[in-house]
């Protein structure tokens, strides 16, 4: 007679099920641990935990920001296509539901820990994370939280961007599916010029100028002088260089300043003809955004023109979530878009109208994405693995927030009230700004 043995539990078995448990029992992944053994559906993306740090990782911090921690650090490994991954987990999620364990399960977890060898302290945080300190959105700490984004190189943006090196949602025709990345941001940058109605000599204002691609868009081809802002030492330089290399020097005037330090008369006297903030609004904090909007106002002039491009986002996460606030934007707060619109009407500006481009920043997200995949070894020689991981976790979840519409972008026109200039119907002219239709 022959006597059969029970095959040993592998890793993957002791962990599947205390996964589905926060999972109301459904283990949406096929998930591998580092002894080889796997568990969950076959058809399902594949999740591999490779360690045992990875492990102490979501035990120290149970949630996004564990797991987070866990992927940077290449403890955890999602083989294909990262956004079909957790477009297909957030699936089942948004299915199932998720659950609170009981205080049996929490026992369970603790014997399984023991028995792999995961107790004991967790491994220290990704060098990758984020580590602002003092209070929240002093000039100093807003400083080093752009930093910590923005001062990571103009080399690795120019790796993953296009040659006008926007980044910031594109503008994507639909009917050319050929489109570029660049022919799709100079489009955008031609839609910001055309509803300010910029005219040659016109004074711009760009809070928040990244690499210059509006700056120098707007001073090569509408002849507009443009006075632009900057936290990020390596990206004023970087405009300062490209305005000389182009023979914009006099038009083009960059400096390293924080928007609450800039008067009426900082960049000569009158007000701005027209001002822009894209996708720098997000960075000024929840209670920073009022104070922000009234500068803008008092920095045009009379009649001027106002152009937003801003996230929103509903639900319980304003600055995005643990990973998103812990590796890419320190302290960036999203609000419903009513109330971006409703802080700027207080802040006595007039607004004109908006015009959604949530579908485009898709598009956007999945170029960057692609160009990151294509080059990832260069971006790994470049920033090394860490930085790798957490721009392909960030560009994944980015682009799947704007495809299932948990975030938007919009752009918002406004103008500063002219009480002098009225027309036939009682309303301000402002600038000639064009009404988003």
């Amino acid at each position: 007679m022959t006597t059969t043995h029970p095959r040993p539990r592998g890793v993957a078995h002791l962990l599947g099920p205390l996964v589905a448990a926060f999972l109301n029992g459904v283990l949406p992944v096929r998930l591998r641990a580092w002894d080889g053994s796997e568990t969950g559906p076959h058809d399902a993306p594949r999740v591999t935990v490779r360690d045992r740090d990875a492990l102490r990782h979501v035990l120290a911090r149970p949630g996004e920001l564990g797991l987070s921690r866990a992927y940077v650090t290449g403890g955890i490994e999602v083989e294909g296509d990262l956004t079909d991954a957790l477009r297909r987990v957030w699936a089942s999620v948004g299915t199932h539901g998720t659950s609170v364990p009981g205080p049996r399960t929490w026992a369970r977890i603790a014997r399984t820990a023991v028995v792999l060898g995961v107790m004991g302290p967790p491994p220290p945080p990704p060098a990758s994370e984020a580590r602002v300190r003092g209070r929240r959105h002093s000039r100093e700490r807003d400083a080093a939280a752009i930093s910590h984004h923005y001062d990571a190189g103009n080399d690795l943006y120019e790796l993953l961007l296009d040659e006008t090196m926007a980044y910031s949602c594109a503008l994507w025709d639909d009917e050319d599916p050929g489109q570029s990345l660049a022919d799709a941001q100079r489009a955008k940058l031609d839609l910001i010029c055309d509803t300010l109605r910029l005219h040659k000599g016109d004074r711009l204002l760009d809070v928040g100028c990244g690499w210059g691609s509006l700056t120098l868009h707007a001073a090569r081809w509408y002849g507009a002088h443009v006075s632009a802002l900057t936290l990020s030492a390596r990206q004023r330089d970087h405009v300062l260089a490209r305005a000389e290399e182009e023979g914009l020097e006099q038009l083009v005037d960059v400096r390293l300043l924080d928007y609450r330090d800039v008067e009426p008369d900082t960049f000569g006297p009158g007000g701005f003809d027209a001002a822009a903030s894209v996708e720098m609004g997000e960075h000024v904090g929840r209670d920073g955004y009022a104070p922000f909007a009234r500068r803008l106002h008092d920095l045009l002039r009379p009649g001027g023109s106002l152009l937003v491009q801003q996230m929103s986002r509903r639900g319980p996460h304003p600055g995005g979530g643990p990973f998103i606030e812990r590796y890419v934007a320190p302290d960036m707060h999203m609000r419903p878009l009513g109330e971006t619109v409703g802080l700027l009407e207080e802040a006595g500006l007039e607004v004109r109208g908006v015009r959604a481009l949530r579908e485009h920043y898709v598009r956007t997200a999945r170029a960057w994405s692609d160009e990151l995949e294509r080059r990832t070894d260069e971006m790994v020689a470049l920033a090394g693995p860490e930085a790798a991981r957490v721009w392909r976790l960030y560009l994944a979840g980015g682009s799947l927030a704007f495809e299932e519409g948990r975030m938007g972008v919009d752009q918002i026109l406004a103008v500063r009230p002219d009480p002098v200039v009225r027309n036939e119907t009682g309303t301000d002219r402002g600038a000639g700004a064009v009404p988003i239709r």
